[in-house]
């Protein structure tokens, strides 16, 4: 597999999603297969962007990762029987063989079924596909060493097994890869795609014409505001008092006739 062509769709689908590459310890799927999300349209799982995968697409993937569970079950099987400490051969290999050994059953029995359960949910999900080959392929190293390790020292048998699960691992790493090439290219032709309908759209918005500002010269000036004074109030007028005529005295009255 062209390691370029790999980076390149790695980062092309992290673009479209936003989505980063899950840790090891992300949640595990509970008993058995999670169920998968439908899409209302077509009622396969659906994909990052919310549409419908192909049936095709779906029926690939659950074959490929069904052969690799299986493979898995075989090889954890095939790993505890072998009797390590019986090789011909000095304790330091031995030791590494059995830490080579432990560190399998590890990814076997923990990340891989976590990540065999995320890509489920997500069939066409770059980041969990890439990531899973990722493991297979570290994966895949590890258990050469053993296979070649347990065909120097170990009985014929146990190399003859381990020697199948290796195959077995190599032959969905071989698939993987190319479900990964497949997923790079579609996404590359819609990413075109969606960049030309995007240039179409914005071509058919008409320019908006620039506001235009009119002023009127002609506008008479505002005339001052004159304050009016105030009207300063008239005192208040009071009657004129009045005078009660002084009696005449008894003296001075006329007298009767």
């Amino acid at each position: 597999m062209n390691p370029k062509l790999i980076s390149y769709s790695f980062g092309l689908c992290s673009l479209l999603w936003s989505a980063t590459v899950p840790g090891q310890t992300a949640l595990a799927p509970a008993a058995g297969h999670p169920s998968p999300l439908y899409s209302v349209q077509g009622g396969g799982p659906a994909s990052p962007q919310g549409g419908p995968v192909s049936y095709a697409s779906v029926s690939q993937l659950n074959g490929l990762l069904a052969q690799l569970e299986a493979t898995s079950k075989t090889t954890q099987s095939d790993l505890i029987k072998l009797r390590i400490e019986r090789w011909k051969t000095d304790g330091s290999t031995k030791k590494q063989s059995q830490n080579d050994v432990e560190s399998i059953q590890r990814n076997l029995q923990d990340a891989l079924p976590e990540m065999i359960g995320q890509l489920r949910n997500a069939p066409e999900d770059m980041p969990a596909t890439f990531k899973l080959y990722r493991n297979l392929d570290a994966l895949y190293d590890v258990l050469s060493g053993v296979v070649e390790s347990a065909g120097a020292f170990g009985p014929k048998d146990d190399f003859q097994a381990l020697s199948n699960d290796l195959n077995g691992f190599e032959g969905t790493r071989k698939q993987l890869a190319d479900r990964v090439n497949n997923l790079a290219t579609s996404k590359e032709q819609e990413i075109v795609r969606l960049r030309a309908d995007l240039k179409t759209a914005q071509a058919a918005i008409p320019a908006a014409p620039p506001k235009k500002t009119v002023v009127d010269d002609t506008e008479p000036a505002k005339k001052p505001v004159v304050k009016k004074k105030p009207v300063a109030k008239k005192p208040a007028t009071t009657p004129p008092a009045t005078t009660t005529p002084a009696q005449t005295p008894a003296s001075q009255q006329p007298k009767p006739q």
